[in-house]
């Protein structure tokens, strides 16, 4: 682990000194890969340099007893140093090792989010629309752009599904755990004696994609044009401007309706293929080993139940790590990172896990 760390050191040093170099700084393209190499290399290169800090005050606390001749409140003193960075070497040598871990190479990418009604008809339908508005709000507070990519409504303002595109920083990093099945338990306004209802639905949360990632034969898409129209046949488009894509070798098929142009439909559509023919292809090949290893947080079994939201007690419960907050109304306003956070805190913790298997 020192080897690496040291090798890291180094790499932020070079990097650091060729952003000085007027070259690097005329070159648009090799100075913005560099400032993101330096932007990954930071969080390990000042953890290390923490670790190091405390390693050395260790070592000198050390000596000092050693070689004894301390008057005893100095050898207090001393003692008290000597245990207090044997403890922060400790802390810092796993918080390294976590940093450590290989990254996912998505992790940086946009995304695109599917949201279907479940079980529970128009109530089902409603807090898929619940679900569009948090993420949509989260992306906000994180300074990122949404957009809506296809839609189906329903009359009472719900979605029957919907899928839209989230671009920033990190996105694929902060929402990948969402994907899976998401309970709500709630007294819908039509239920006149207050029983509460129980309504699911489905999340996919999924690496935006180019062509350069996924190779695809024209002669295998086929391009299907149709009539837009919202909740219940309501303001249907007079020209054919959105787009269906079938993808006949794997029967994946796409749909977008929310662009008046056709060719931003077929242009945003393109994009959804390429994402889902991606992820088709990363979950054969992780399906293989699925069952050698389970990590506690899955991020692509859409028939996983994640997370129960609970009006009537305000609690939100994520199943896969045992976390319950007492803050509903909070996070469905979109204030999310608590439990964010500590998704990314147990699939870390369960990859260093398995890497002492």
């Amino acid at each position: 682990m020192l080897e690496k760390l040291k090798d890291a050191e180094k790499r932020y040093e070079e990097i650091n000194k060729k952003l000085t170099d007027i070259e690097v700084i005329n070159d648009n393209k090799q100075y913005a890969a560099l400032m993101k190499e330096l932007k990954s290399l930071t969080p390990l290169v000042e953890k290390y340099r923490e670790y190091s800090k405390a390693k050395a005050d260790f070592e000198e606390a050390r000596e000092m007893l050693d070689e004894g001749g301390l008057d005893k409140d100095f050898k207090e003193i001393v003692q008290a140093q000597l245990e207090e960075n044997k403890e922060l070497c400790e802390k810092y040598e796993e918080e390294l090792k976590i940093l450590l871990l290989p990254k996912d190479p998505d992790d940086d990418r946009n995304v695109i989010v599917e949201i279907r009604g479940g079980a529970g008809g128009d109530e089902a339908a409603l807090f898929a629309n619940s679900l569009y508005r948090m993420y949509s709000m989260y992306a906000q507070l994180k300074g990122w752009k949404t957009e809506v990519v296809n839609a189906n409504p329903t009359e009472l303002g719900g979605f029957k599904e919907i899928s839209f595109s989230v671009e920033g920083e990190g996105a694929y990093a902060r929402l990948k755990y969402e994907s899976g099945v998401h309970r709500v338990q709630r007294v819908p306004e039509t239920e006149t004696q207050g029983r509460i209802h129980t309504s699911t639905i489905t999340v996919a949360v999924l690496p935006e994609m180019e062509e350069v990632d996924v190779e695809i034969n024209p002669a295998d898409l086929e391009f299907q044009t149709f009539r837009s129209s919202g909740a219940g046949g309501q303001h249907i488009n007079k020209t054919e401007s959105a787009i269906r894509i079938i993808h006949h070798p794997t029967g994946v098929i796409v749909e977008c309706q929310e662009e008046r142009s056709q060719y931003k439909n077929k242009d945003k559509a393109m994009k959804m293929l390429y994402t889902k023919l991606y992820e088709k292809k990363l979950r054969d090949a992780t399906n293989k080993i699925a069952e050698e290893r389970k990590i506690q947080v899955g991020t692509g079994d859409r028939s996983e139940r994640i997370r129960t939201y609970n009006y009537p007690q305000s609690r939100v419960t994520d199943h896969r790590i045992g976390l319950t907050l007492y803050k509903l109304e909070q996070i469905l306003n979109g204030d999310c990172d608590e439990l964010f956070d500590a998704l990314a805190i147990a699939d870390r913790a369960a990859k260093l896990a398995s890497s002492k298997d």
